[in-house]
């Protein structure tokens, strides 16, 4: 493997700054180690090698101008699949939008091109971003490099994967319910929901618009906050972006990497802990507390009572709202179109009920399907309308929490990574996975994953969560840099997955 890919982001900025290397050379070394190991991890969908190196090109004549656009500028990126990119194809994973190619880029997206980072290509999801294990893509299953039979976590395990495998130092996901922060859980990476609106979401295929983040995916804390630095703040184009400046995210993840917290309280909730986690998931939670405890933190436990109804009150606002997003996908506008077998001249109703039934999976279909009926005549009140009254309590829950300490911790994911096929079958055993980090989307309060180091009963990866108020991201920064200088310390470097080289699959 070539030293290139083992590199931070930051790290690799500084060696292009220096003149050490080019932004071709360490594009071209992740290309290698995409065609190296992808073929057992399929963290990626689609790879624009061609795209890239001319991205990568073009980088390097701004260096050599003297006129890098960003700091990142030539540090290559991988993007999910279910945000768009002009010219590349987005499909969210579900064989009804196969060979899509968007007109525009999402403002990230944009943001990126800008900025001057190659896109190496688009990586696997869930499809429609709908799931806790990236199981439910129509074009296969992503494995986790730690164990290549266990699930990479949902619905961005491509990109939790590419990252964790050294296909990628940057990529981006979305997180929904917690489709950025379980992933990285489960990979051992780092990853961020940003605070609602406070990255754009145009060009967002969206699945609930009230829950839908974008986010960074990463190895380290810092390389997050300069990826989110870089996406984040107001755009005009999304209606629900916050119109004011993004706090100093960078600075907040080096003075934290300092290992000082004094001043700083930190509650953590009653509720995410206890029955249902893993022993060892909660002995590393704990020896993370032990440890921000030791950096001058004070630490005290808080109640979050409304909590325990999350995992139901998002069950029912998401599907509502996916529902309603997906009747576009309709056959007549764009995507797939199948005829109905047997019918002469199909109606346009018989041609949408092939088309959706060929190109939705099954647990889109389960999603639809009940969000329709929660929404129906007779049961919106009883059912969507108690939800929203549920998550307005959990959002109080918050405040009330916010009041009494800086920022709130717990597990990211109750379990280590399961093996494939393991919960397959079992939406409701697969829908327990994103019980702690649930509460963030519903109240849009930013949260942050960082590796808490391996379970003793797999040895594999488990997730310490990071929340605070919204528009305060900079304070996940700190804590969860602090937190992964103690644990680096500890272990004498970062956690670094198996080998994959010589895996065919």
């Amino acid at each position: 493997m070539s030293d290139l890919v083992r590199r931070t982001a930051a790290e690799l900025a500084d060696a292009l700054a220096s003149g050490e290397t080019t932004s071709v050379a360490l594009t071209q070394a992740h290309l290698d180690r995409i065609a190296e190991v992808d073929g057992a991890v399929h963290a990626f969908l689609h790879v624009d090698a061609e795209g890239a190196l001319a991205q990568a090109a073009e980088s390097d004549a701004r260096r050599a101008a003297g006129t890098p656009a960003h700091a990142l500028d030539g540090v290559p990126i991988a993007v999910k699949d279910v945000l768009a990119t002009e010219g590349l194809p987005t499909t969210c994973g579900s064989k009804i939008l196969e060979g899509w190619i968007p007109p525009y880029d999402a403002t990230v997206v944009a943001r990126l091109k800008r900025a001057g980072l190659p896109i190496l290509g688009k990586t696997n999801m869930d499809e429609f971003a709908m799931g806790s294990s990236t199981e439910h893509s129509a074009y296969g299953p992503t494995r986790n490099p730690w164990d290549l039979d266990r699930i990479p976590g949902g619905s961005g395990g491509g990109s939790a994967a590419a990252v964790a495998a050294f296909e990628a130092p940057l990529a981006l996901g979305t997180d929904t319910g917690g489709s950025i922060r379980q992933p990285g859980a489960v990979t051992g990476t780092v990853g961020v929901k940003p605070t609602y609106g406070g990255v754009s979401r145009f060009g967002l295929v969206a699945m609930a618009n009230s829950l839908d983040q974008v986010g960074p995916v990463t190895r380290t804390v810092l390389d997050s906050a300069l990826l989110h630095e870089l996406i984040g703040g107001h755009d005009p184009l999304d209606s629900t972006s916050i119109d004011q400046p993004l706090p100093d995210l960078v600075g907040a993840a080096r003075q934290g990497a300092s290992g000082d917290l004094s001043g700083l309280k930190v509650g953590v909730i009653t509720e995410l802990s206890g029955d249902g986690y893993q022993p060892g998931v909660l002995a590393r939670f704990q020896e993370s507390v032990d440890l921000l405890v030791a950096a001058g933190a004070e630490v005290v436990e808080v109640s979050c009572p409304h909590f325990v109804h999350a995992l139901a009150t998002y069950y029912l606002i998401m599907p509502c709202e996916a529902s309603s997003n997906l009747a576009k996908f309709d056959a007549m506008r764009y995507g797939l179109r199948v005829l109905p077998e047997g019918v002469d001249n199909p109606s346009a109703e018989e041609v949408m009920r092939a088309t959706r039934d060929a190109g939705f999976g099954d647990e889109v279909k389960r999603r639809i399907i009940l969000g329709t009926y929660a929404l129906s005549s007779g049961y919106y009140d009883a059912y969507y309308g108690t939800a929203q009254k549920v998550r307005t309590l959990i959002s109080q829950d918050f405040s009330t929490a916010f009041e009494q300490v800086d920022v709130l911790v717990s597990p990211t994911a109750p379990t280590t990574a399961f093996k494939l096929g393991e919960k397959v079958d079992d939406p409701i055993a697969m829908y327990l996975n994103d019980l702690a980090t649930i509460p963030a989307n519903l109240a849009g309060v930013p949260g942050l994953s960082v590796p808490s180091g391996l379970a003793d009963e797999d040895g594999l990866p488990a997730g310490f969560q990071v929340l605070a108020p919204a528009t305060a991201d900079d304070r996940l920064y700190r804590v969860g840099a602090a937190l992964e200088a103690a644990l680096q310390q500890k272990w004498g470097g970062p956690l670094v997955p198996p080998e994959l080289n010589g895996v065919a699959r």
